[in-house]
């Protein structure tokens, strides 16, 4: 491990699509978006919100998370990235050119600005079968196909795709269940 690494995390919003590159051979697989972080402050003065200049920076997320973030995020979303920054020097039409390099080492959408349910990869040994979501994980073992829906014919429900926010279930839906019922009831004592 490098003794002079420059970590450091950035709050921002995606300006592009993620690209994903799946990699083959010895190429190893990785999503590149491109980020836009503002620094925001209130001048008690003026009695306004200012914006300084908008920074953007290239990130790169390598390997599982490569497929992660290019299934998960898309331009606009606001994000949450933690990662080892450095540049990237290239040669365009105008000259030479630098920009701001983050190798992702943690990454994940910015709940300040809205919900997300968390469905962890579970990796699966066999053919044709990459990864799956841990709710998949079950039906692979049952022999079901996670790909198969409830509206198809020998279909099924996948849990996965039910993203109804925890306001919109009735107080019936909610149950006994300790993580849909009282949002503090894993606090533990104050």
């Amino acid at each position: 491990m490098s003794t002079h690494e420059l970590n450091l995390t950035l709050v921002g919003w995606l300006g592009t699509e993620p690209r994903h590159y799946p990699g083959g051979g010895t190429t190893t697989p990785f999503t590149t978006f491109r980020m836009a972080s503002t620094r925001r402050w209130f001048d008690r003065e003026k009695g306004e919100w200012i914006d300084a200049r908008t920074e953007w920076f290239t990130v790169k997320a390598w390997r599982g998370a490569a497929r992660n973030v290019a299934e998960s995020l898309r331009k606009g979303d606001p994000v949450v990235v933690h990662g080892r920054l450095s540049t990237d020097e290239w040669n365009g039409p105008d000259g030479s050119r630098t920009t701001l390099v983050l190798d992702a080492i943690a990454i994940g959408p910015d709940l300040t600005y809205g919900t997300a349910r968390y469905a962890r990869t579970v990796h699966t040994s066999g053919p044709g079968v990459e990864s799956a979501t841990a709710g998949d994980a079950d039906e692979i073992d049952a022999g079901l196909d996670p790909a198969a829906r409830a509206d198809e014919p020998g279909g099924h429900l996948v849990l996965d795709d039910d993203l109804a926010p925890y306001d919109a279930l009735a107080d019936d839906e909610r149950g006994d269940d300790p993580l849909l019922g009282d949002p503090l009831a894993l606090s533990g004592p104050r």
